[in-house]
């Protein structure tokens, strides 16, 4: 049996190990088997992650954590969670092997996925045309046309990414202003590649193998007209990864987990969650990772306080003294 199992391998899980291990709680951390690393994996250049003045791609980052996690003692297994059991002092976790890991806390880290628009076509056309990903999918539309929808930092950041494979990119927004912060609206706004779309939604995706088009309708007016493309990239946001845990955990109005106050405890004792799964407002990599960092220190103090011998109480002071440059440099 485990003294932790951490579900979840973004930010906030592999954060949620490094400081795990470092307390000598042997966390065992399962990964996905076919989306290790969570969001980040998608992403290209991330430029705001403190430590990284030059910035650093999503891949990258992610294996730096996953490397410092191991480096202290982490076990990572590349699995699928299918099911939980969270009642009683001992938590069940099974994976999509068949094994079955218990633990005395369980942290929660399965972070977030992709929005649908929920259309007709969408579903029948992703992985031909309708996609969630510019840059696992954005080779495959060279010199083509193509179109992202939304209008938050995440959509501007597929867009630019887009203009180096494709002719143009369309960006269909609902509204006439964008959400995106400040710097990503300037980049996307200037480029030559970039057209902006404003007040319209897709209301059907055409194809019958492969996206032709889309139709689209005016917020304002109600009109439609279609709109001739190749590739839809979908990126209206995401909903928190909470099916494992419905009946189990207490969920907020946005189907975040339930967590009380700054802490990392959610309505079952011994069982704490952390990252975009928590988080229906901010979803950055270094909140992320904050949150992590909450839960190792939340799943300390439930496991001295039961008397655990295997991990050792310390006190508040020493802790709170724990800082995020003690964790990168291995100090005691």
């Amino acid at each position: 049996m485990r003294q932790v199992i951490i579900i979840g391998s973004g930010p906030a899980g592999y954060t949620a190990a490094i400081y795990a291990a470092r307390a000598n709680l042997t966390p065992l951390l399962i990964a996905s088997s076919v989306e290790a690393g969570g969001e980040l994996m998608n992403t290209t250049e991330v430029e705001n992650f403190p430590g990284f003045p030059e910035g650093i791609m999503g891949p990258d980052l992610m294996a730096r954590m996953e490397e410092q996690a191991r480096k202290f003692g982490t076990e990572v297994l590349y699995d699928d969670v299918t099911a939980l059991d969270l009642s009683g002092d001992i938590k069940k976790v099974t994976l999509g092997s068949g094994a079955v890991h218990e633990a005395e806390a369980v942290v929660f880290a399965t972070g977030s996925a992709p929005r649908k628009i929920g259309i007709e076509g969408e579903q029948r056309l992703s992985g031909h045309g309708v996609s969630y990903c510019a840059t696992c999918d954005g080779f495959f539309f060279r010199e083509q046309q193509i179109a992202v929808v939304g209008g938050g930092d995440s959509a501007m950041e597929e867009a630019t990414f887009l203009t180096k494979f494709a002719s143009k990119v369309y960006v269909i927004h609902r509204r006439d202003e964008l959400r995106a912060s400040k710097i990503m609206q300037e980049r996307a706004l200037a480029n030559d590649k970039i057209e902006f779309v404003w007040n319209s939604e897709i209301i059907d995706i055409l194809g019958v193998d492969a996206v032709t088009g889309v139709v689209l309708r005016d917020t304002v007016d109600g009109s439609t007209r279609e709109l001739a493309l190749t590739g839809v990239f979908v990126a209206i946001g995401n909903d928190p990864r909470t099916h494992l845990v419905h009946g189990q955990l207490d969920l907020t109005s946005h189907g975040t987990v339930w967590v009380d106050g700054r802490s990392s405890r959610t309505s079952v004792p011994g069982v704490f969650a952390a990252g975009d799964v928590i988080d229906p407002t901010y979803r950055q990599a270094v909140t992320a990772a904050g949150s992590g960092t909450t839960a190792a220190l939340d799943v300390e103090h439930f496991l001295a306080a039961r008397g655990d011998a295997g991990a050792p109480e310390r006190d508040a002071s020493e802790i709170d003294g724990l800082t995020d440059a003690d964790a990168l440099t291995g100090a005691a």
